[in-house]
């Protein structure tokens, strides 16, 4: 006869299975900050980062005296080693903030042959990476529901720290929130929720004018859908599953449906005006930080691969 769990065992394996994800994260998460902090230096060597003239405190170049500005913004010691005149100039401070999301829902810990890490792996080092680099570009980043926005320069231990301790649902989109304007927002995620979630949810939270980028990270698997045979597909956010008696003949349909959840995902970012790309597991993660950072402050500006419906493998890169 069975017997219906009651309350307290549901609870009780709640909190088993919350201590497991916790558990298993700490132990790679050294593996996933080194990584980050590779891929960080590399592209933090070959960037010139956002700077401009404007208010702030740190010295950022001398130009030419202009005729028709007020002699007191001449720097006469400057001035004196040659024939003109020239004015100092503070480098521009104003603080943005961005807003990185990585899902670390049951779903992104998925990792076919044809890969050596998982959705949520790569998820993670992008995150760790594209924070160093925007806060050492003077940026505050933060993580909804996580961790408020941050300029420290030990971004990366603070996020680590922060993901690890962080006893909160694993969501497949982000909670909700109210960015500040002009603020940006990275989304990393598989995105394989129902169309309508994703796309009420990006409407709400371009409601408060910040830009997005929506990143879909996924395996090359589930690109290519390589299966043949009888094979049973288990979901990784629930207990069912579903046996395929031929799974080759099934792959004209999940293609089709695959090509349409993307483009109405590619309709809705573009009708907001934030940008839209997808990222193989098989694809060097650095490709995709590389990518970001250069759309980082670039509001409605797409690349032009995520502007070509007819593409059914957009890269980031």
């Amino acid at each position: 006869m069975a017997v219906e769990p009651g309350p307290h065992s549901i609870e009780t394996e709640a909190v088993r299975r919350a201590s497991g994800q916790a558990r298993t994260l700490a132990a790679g998460m050294p593996r996933l900050m080194l990584e980050a902090r590779r891929i960080a230096a590399t592209v933090i060597h070959g960037l010139h980062g956002r700077r401009r003239s404007g208010s702030g405190e740190n010295f950022w170049q001398y130009r030419r005296f202009l005729s028709g500005e007020p002699a007191r913004r001449v720097d006469w010691r400057r001035s004196a080693r040659d024939d003109h005149l020239y004015v100092r100039e503070q480098e521009w401070e104003a603080a943005h903030t961005v807003w990185i999301w990585p899902d670390r829902s049951p779903s992104m810990v998925f990792a076919s042959p044809l890969v050596w890490e998982t959705k949520l792996d790569r998820t993670l080092v992008v995150t760790l990476a594209l924070a160093e680099i925007l806060v050492e570009g003077g940026e505050r980043v933060g993580i909804p529901g996580v961790m408020r926005p941050t300029a420290s320069r030990q971004v990366i231990d603070k996020i680590a720290q922060a993901l690890v301790h962080d006893t909160g649902e694993r969501s497949s989109l982000p909670p909700a929130f109210s960015p500040s304007p002009l603020s940006e927002i990275v989304m990393l995620s598989d995105f394989w929720s129902p169309i309508s979630d994703f796309q009420e949810k990006i409407a709400y939270l371009s409601g408060s004018r910040a830009h997005g980028h929506v990143v879909q990270i996924v395996d090359p698997a589930e690109e290519t859908f390589p299966y043949s045979g009888r094979i049973e597909f288990l979901d990784p956010e629930g207990a069912e599953s579903v046996t395929a008696g031929r799974a080759e003949t099934w792959r004209d349909d999940y293609l089709a449906r695959l090509t349409d959840h993307r483009a109405q995902m590619r309709a809705e970012t573009e009708r907001l005006g934030w940008s839209f790309a997808v990222h193989r597991t098989d694809r060097p993660a650095s490709e995709l930080v590389l990518a970001l950072h250069a759309r980082m402050g670039q509001s409605g500006v797409l690349s032009p691969v995520t502007r070509n419906p007819a593409a059914q493998s957009e890269t980031a890169a």
